[in-house]
């Protein structure tokens, strides 16, 4: 979806201001970080956001009544905490659902319908329902419709093996006139198509209601998806630290919405609280080399705000950005431990901006030291707030729990949980609340956020060069010394 910008400023967003005058940076401010950056200061932001979620028809999507306090929320702490905060205003454009029903036997499940695939006309397709038999690449290929006679049928696959373009590509080659995919796991199913390709209208439904649907293969269903879009306004919340250099900023961030009809407690709000507790806890004025921006995101789920934020900065404003972390869904209630893959050793990515790589290094690293080995995950680059960092070029990484894929038995093994079960099978329901985030692997996943923030906070030689304050001061004084020392020969 091609979204027009508009960024206003409503506070100094990108003015150069000296920075106050800190001391030298302390050897061991990551440490230091991981250890005040507690599980019990985090599960108070949690439960504080459980909280607007409930007095609020239990969601905090944007632009509701709960975002708006969940924003709130987040501003007022970092504004007591002495941040220089910013509220930057921007506007999208966002999705709204005019129809969504799938209906077989009298019966109607509710679906979504994925981005970039066309929609149904007015009062929907109906045709014969045939379901796609399972295997592990289900509807993958066009042999997976051999002998099922698709052609001006509605056709019912279930999730896996290939991405969802794959799938409608395929079900549209085999004649059929919509496509309805059903989740792999319990919970619903969010996703795009490629707006490029796609050909059938797609709806996506639930595990529970995929099941339920196979059960009925034969008799006429009619798929019924349509949406439009509203341009909506929405505010980027920035926070930044009153020390440290401001031509190499970390700047780390995550999306504070939740998804329509959920508290998000996991997605987002889990990284939401984490970032908001390293904020508290480093200060405004910390002992730092570079100074951290700190960012909570606007926007919906698939029309995020840092596009607008990145938008709104000249080429030179983007360089005075260091790097990227990104925060998102780190207390998955069946997680694994993930980290970005920053240099493409799974070969799914692609190009990743320099740096990335050693982000990536530098979760893992710390994750190993705790005894966990982490796995590459795949970096989404087609939406995301850190897409637009990527598409910028600049450095990203981050850790991440899993959400809707399937934990295998060999992850179990090594990380706990339940094999053949989604890491966090509530993603995106309404079940995705207080009692199902993993404070566990939220701990100890908020502790690498912690410790990364503070690491590159001191230096981000490692990323782009750019050496500590103290070896900067100990190479002029020695090329003084040397100076002084030439001049007395002569």
């Amino acid at each position: 979806m091609r979204r027009l910008r508009l960024a206003v400023v409503t506070m100094a967003l990108v003015a150069v201001v000296t920075p106050v005058a800190a001391a030298q940076p302390p050897a061991g401010l990551p440490e230091t970080l991981t250890q005040t950056v507690t599980i019990e200061g985090i599960n108070r932001h949690l439960i504080a956001f459980q909280r607007i979620a409930d007095r609020n028809g239990g969601q905090r999507a944007d632009p509701t009544p709960g975002f708006q306090e969940s924003l709130n929320y987040v501003a007022a702490k970092v504004r007591a905490a002495g941040f220089d905060v910013t509220l930057q205003e921007f506007s999208y454009d966002r999705k709204v659902v005019d129809a969504a029903a799938v209906t077989a036997n009298g019966t109607t499940f509710v679906p979504i319908h994925m981005g970039g695939a066309p929609g149904t006309p007015v009062g929907g397709i109906t045709a014969r329902l045939v379901v796609v038999p399972v295997d592990a690449t289900t509807g993958c290929q066009p042999e997976d419709y051999t002998g099922i006679q698709a052609a001006g049928a509605v056709v019912l696959i279930r999730r896996g093996g290939c991405v969802f373009s794959v799938k409608e590509q395929v079900a549209a080659a085999a004649g059929a006139v919509a496509a309805v995919i059903y989740n792999n796991s319990t919970g619903p199913i969010l996703g795009d198509v490629d707006p490029a390709t796609a050909r059938i209208p797609v709806a996506g439904i639930t595990g529970e209601d995929g099941m339920a649907l196979a059960g009925k293969s034969g008799v006429q269903v009619t798929v019924d998806v349509r949406d439009h879009y509203e341009r909506t306004v929405s505010h980027n919340l920035l926070a930044q630290t009153r020390t440290g250099r401001t031509d190499n900023v970390i700047v780390a961030g995550a999306h504070l919405d939740s998804v329509p009809n959920s508290p998000s407690m996991n997605e987002n709000a889990s990284g939401v609280s984490a970032l908001l507790e390293t904020a508290l806890q480093l200060g405004s004025s910390p002992q730092v080399a570079n100074a951290v921006r700190f960012a909570w995101w606007g926007g919906t789920w698939d029309s995020v705000g840092s596009d607008d934020y990145l938008n709104s900065l000249d080429f030179e404003q983007q360089l005075d950005i260091a790097l990227y972390v990104a925060v998102e869904a780190i207390g998955s209630s069946n997680g694994g431990y993930f980290v970005y893959d920053g240099d493409n050793s799974g070969g799914q990515v692609g190009q990743m901006p320099y740096g990335s790589a050693h982000i990536e290094r530098t979760f893992v690293d710390y994750l190993a030291g705790r005894g966990i080995q982490a796995e590459d995950t795949h970096i989404g680059q087609t939406r995301g707030e850190y897409y637009y960092f990527i598409a910028a070029g600049i450095p990203t990484g981050g850790p991440y729990t899993g959400i809707q894929f399937i934990k295998t038995a060999a992850q179990a093994a090594k990380w706990g949980g339940t094999a053949g079960m989604a890491f966090h099978p509530c993603h995106d329901s309404r079940c995705d609340h207080l009692g199902n985030v993993n404070r566990g692997i939220l701990d100890r996943n908020a502790d690498a956020v912690a410790f990364a923030t503070g690491a590159y906070a001191v230096s981000t030689e490692d990323v782009n060069g750019v050496p500590p304050r103290a070896h900067r001061a100990a190479s002029r004084a020695t090329a003084r010394k040397t100076a002084v020392n030439s001049h007395e020969v002569r």
